[in-house]
């Protein structure tokens, strides 16, 4: 039997690109809903970036899914959005397409997410930030609350990496 993983679900970016996630097959990924507007905003931006650029090199990808379902905010377009990521925190890791991760609308990616660890990681996203860690075979290993600082999980990431 086939154990269903991240890597079967094909998104689009924010430039509007179709994106097969089996690109990252082999990569530890931590998959962020990420906000423009949020409290949160800055400390993950400038934490996400930190890790992204010490372990990019090592097999390592975050992928951030802009999200408008919690205080609205994340209120603009995708270009909007790039623009602030990449300018005022030089993000370098990819931006996908604005997406719903509760409800009716949910990204399959979310839907995956939030059910892909056999219950233990379900439920709805609470809010902004919600960090999902996802190994080289695409399974979801761990799941991180909106307040989680991304340095706190650097060495989750280093034991996927087989750093450790």
């Amino acid at each position: 039997m086939h154990t269903p993983n991240l890597m079967f679900n094909l998104m689009q970016d924010a430039k509007g690109n179709n994106v097969d996630l089996s690109v990252y097959k082999g990569k530890v990924v931590l998959v962020v809903n990420v906000a423009s507007k949020c409290g949160l905003t800055n400390n993950n931006y400038d934490e996400l970036n930190q890790i992204y650029l010490k372990y990019k090199e090592k097999g390592f990808e975050i992928l951030a899914f802009p999200c408008n379902q919690f205080g609205a905010q994340e209120p603009g377009t995708n270009e909007e959005i790039v623009d602030f990521v990449c300018t005022k925190f030089k993000s370098e890791f990819p931006i996908f397409d604005k997406v719903d991760v509760n409800g009716e609308n949910a990204a399959p990616v979310y839907e995956f997410l939030k059910t892909g660890f056999y219950g233990i990681l379900g439920g709805d996203i609470q809010w902004n930030f919600s960090k999902f860690l996802v190994d080289k075979n695409g399974i979801p290993v761990d799941r991180y609350y909106p307040t989680t600082s991304p340095l706190t999980i650097e060495r989750d990431i280093q034991k996927h990496l087989g750093l450790l």
